[in-house]
């Protein structure tokens, strides 16, 4: 049996599982499959966005599971050309119907799309839809420090998450030092940096070491350093094998080893020029 997933706390108090399931790049008819593989795992915590196209097979998933509502925590995510204050409410509205649910644990601004310059008007809608409970709780992903101060200089609301692209190769030091001055929990997308780590010597050594798969030392590396993750598989077998992995522990040496493969280098877009 695997062991639970542990929880981490927002900052508004809802709580959110350390580890969840995400499912980008999954086709919509694949969707409902690699759900339901996931909850039948133990997984709880389901990362979707709209401009992936699988909501309503997440939904299906989700309804088809047994599982109680109470005990999942949905995240969707807004596209960059629903944002501004009107479309945005529309588009969650969008989002709800095609997942099924009357809420969502966490609604996030999927990118900052600077040269738009309409998440400050999107950020007042995410406030409006949190205000009436129908997101737990609202955060951002792929903010940068300034988006970020930009934001909370403007709002009555910090936000309770960043999800950003994260893992060895790029780290994202200081974003992650803004997060714990102002209280924002760290979500790391493609956090094995879509297989590029994972043969890496110093990766594969200590998972030798340890007989644990480079996925499973790569995860744990980020749960210790306090990150939230969403690890995406469609094959059942590595579903199972990416929560397995809360009944061991790296070393600070195997911590330390893994942090210098930082080398600042991106699998996915510049968040100060995609728009």
């Amino acid at each position: 049996m695997t062991t639970p997933t542990p929880y981490i706390t927002l900052n508004n108090g809802v709580a959110m599982p350390q580890l969840g399931f995400g499912v980008f790049q999954v086709p919509d008819a694949d969707t409902a499959a690699a759900v339901t593989s996931a909850l039948e795992s133990g997984y709880r915590s389901i990362d979707t966005a709209a401009i992936y196209g699988n909501e309503a097979g997440v939904g299906q998933a989700l309804s088809a599971s047994g599982v109680a509502r109470d005990e999942l925590f949905v995240t969707t995510k807004l596209w960059n050309g629903d944002q501004g204050y009107d479309s945005t409410l529309a588009a969650f509205d969008a989002s709800l119907a095609k997942l099924g649910l009357d809420h969502v644990d966490l609604y996030l601004i999927h990118w900052p799309a600077p040269a738009r310059d309409t998440y400050l008007d999107t950020w007042r809608a995410f406030e409006k839809i949190h205000a009436e409970g129908r997101a737990r709780a609202i955060g951002v992903s792929n903010f940068q420090p300034a988006h970020l101060q930009r934001l909370i200089d403007s709002s009555d609301v910090v936000p309770a998450v960043n999800q950003v692209e994260l893992h060895p190769q790029l780290q994202q030091a200081e974003l992650r030092a803004f997060h714990a001055r102002h209280g924002i929990a760290t979500e790391a997308w493609s956090p094995l940096a879509q297989g590029a780590v994972l043969r890496d010597p110093v990766v594969t050594g200590i998972a030798d070491r340890l007989g644990r798969t480079p996925a499973q030392v790569i995860l744990r590396w980020h749960l210790q350093l306090g990150n939230v993750v969403i690890p995406k598989s469609v094959t059942p077998e590595r579903i199972r094998q990416n929560i397995d992995v809360f009944d061991f522990a790296l070393s600070d040496a195997d911590i330390a080893a893994i942090t210098a493969l930082d080398s600042g280098t991106r699998i996915g877009p510049d968040p100060d020029t995609f728009n």
